[in-house]
């Protein structure tokens, strides 16, 4: 896998990539280039075929600060134009894991805020260590609070009334709130965060790589399904494909023997 300058990235376990934002000095405050090594690194974890989860964490302190104050001064004097093709290249970064079509895991340790507070929301699981804080910091720094993807987002995770209390607001919260308006799944003691998160990967890692693909799709998609028919109609389309492969059939007779299934991803 390539090689980033604002992201370290490791496999500590078969099957999950670990990427931790790498500039522990400014909170892993995001730059443009950071925007950028993001989009890549999710391009990268969806070409490696050995790759079958990917775990966000942040170095240091924090997990991320947001775009950082020096880059954020800049916004102003740049022309209409330019902030516009900006916004389009950082949420593209963003959503990139989002629309990973392998399971992301977002391990929040310290400051989520902004942007960074954003990639937490386009994981699919979110697990906090007691040190996490989050905030949708926008609005404070006279922007609006809906950035790169929060405004869609987060009222899926935590209810309109949360996310509209949040974003206009701008306030930091904690761990705890978090857990309990359900915007993180778990909230954990700071030295079990990582351990936490990659169990989790490794659970997920057992199923078969095609059944978690469309599982993270049929989730995206029917949680704005306009019926309960439109969402069974890609349920069962996406169990006859599931039912056409190999790996089908090796995790039935694992399961059956009382075995660790061995997929070949076909």
């Amino acid at each position: 896998m390539e090689h980033f300058r604002t992201v370290r990235v490791d496999t500590p376990r078969p099957g999950i990539v670990l990427a931790t934002l790498d500039r522990p000095d400014r909170l892993n405050a995001m730059t443009f280039e950071m925007f950028d090594e993001l989009r890549r690194l999710c391009a990268e974890v969806d070409a490696d075929p050995h790759a079958r989860v990917l775990v966000v964490t942040g170095g240091g302190r924090g997990f991320c600060s947001g775009l950082d104050l020096e880059l954020a001064a800049r916004l102003p004097d740049m022309t209409a134009p330019e902030m516009l093709a900006g916004q389009e290249t950082w949420a593209a970064a963003v959503t990139a894991f989002r629309r990973l079509p392998k399971p992301v895991i977002a391990a929040v340790n310290g400051p989520a805020a902004g942007a960074g507070f954003a990639l937490a929301l386009a994981a699919d699981i979110r697990v906090a260590a007691h040190s996490a804080r989050f905030n949708a910091a926008f609005v404070r720094v006279g922007l609006s609070g809906g950035d790169v993807g929060v405004s869609w987002m987060l009222p899926r995770i935590v209810g309109l009334g949360r996310a509209a209390e949040i974003m206009l607001t701008g306030r930091l919260f904690d761990a705890e709130y978090a857990e309990r308006i359900g915007l993180v799944n778990a909230v954990v003691e700071d030295g079990a965060l990582l351990p936490t998160a990659l169990e989790l990967g490794e659970q997920i890692a057992r199923n078969s790589p095609f059944g978690i693909r469309l599982t993270k799709q049929v989730l995206q998609a029917n949680v704005d399904a306009p019926s309960l028919e439109a969402a069974l109609e890609l349920e069962n389309r996406n169990q006859v494909l599931t039912t056409r492969t190999e790996d089908m059939r090796e995790a039935l007779t694992a399961f059956r023997e009382r075995r660790e299934p061995r997929f070949e991803g076909r």
